[in-house]
C-alpha cells in the first residue's frame, strides 16, 4: 500500500459532549496544539455556531500558527426554507476562517422531523 493515512481528531467537539466534561476555550487550545505536536492532520474545533465557547475559541485559534494540523468547523447543512447565504450556522462555520470545514447532512427521520428537512 502507498497511500497514507491521514488523522482527523474529533476530540474538542465529540470529546466534550460527555456527560459533566466541561472545558474551557482555553483548555481546548492547549490540546490543540498537542495534537499539532502529535502531527494530526486534521482538528476538528467544534461547531463554531452552536455556543459562545466554541466561537471564542475559533476567534483565539485565528492567532495561531499549527506545525502540521489544519484546524476544521463542524456545522450542518442548511435549514429546510432558509437560503445558504442566510444560514447564521454556515455563517458562524465560514467566520471561523480554518483550513477546511466538516459538514454533515441529517438522514434518519427523528433528525429530519425535529431539526427540519433539507432539500
Amino acid at each position: 500500500m502507498t497511500g497514507k493515512i491521514l488523522l482527523y481528531d474529533t476530540t474538542l467537539r465529540d470529546g466534550t459532549q460527555g456527560e459533566q466534561v466541561n472545558i474551557s476555550a482555553e483548555d481546548k487550545i492547549r490540546i490543540a496544539r498537542k495534537l499539532d505536536e502529535m502531527g494530526i492532520e486534521y482538528i476538528e474545533g467544534g461547531w463554531p455556531g452552536s455556543n459562545p465557547k466554541d466561537a471564542r475559541f475559533f476567534e483565539m485559534a485565528r492567532k495561531i500558527s499549527f506545525h502540521t494540523s489544519r484546524l476544521t468547523a463542524f456545522g450542518s447543512t442548511r435549514r429546510s426554507n432558509v437560503k445558504p447565504e442566510n444560514d447564521e450556522s454556515l455563517t458562524a462555520i465560514l467566520d471561523a476562517e480554518t483550513d477546511a470545514v466538516t459538514i454533515f447532512g441529517k438522514s434518519w427521520t427523528f433528525t429530519l422531523q425535529r431539526y427540519g428537512s433539507y432539500p
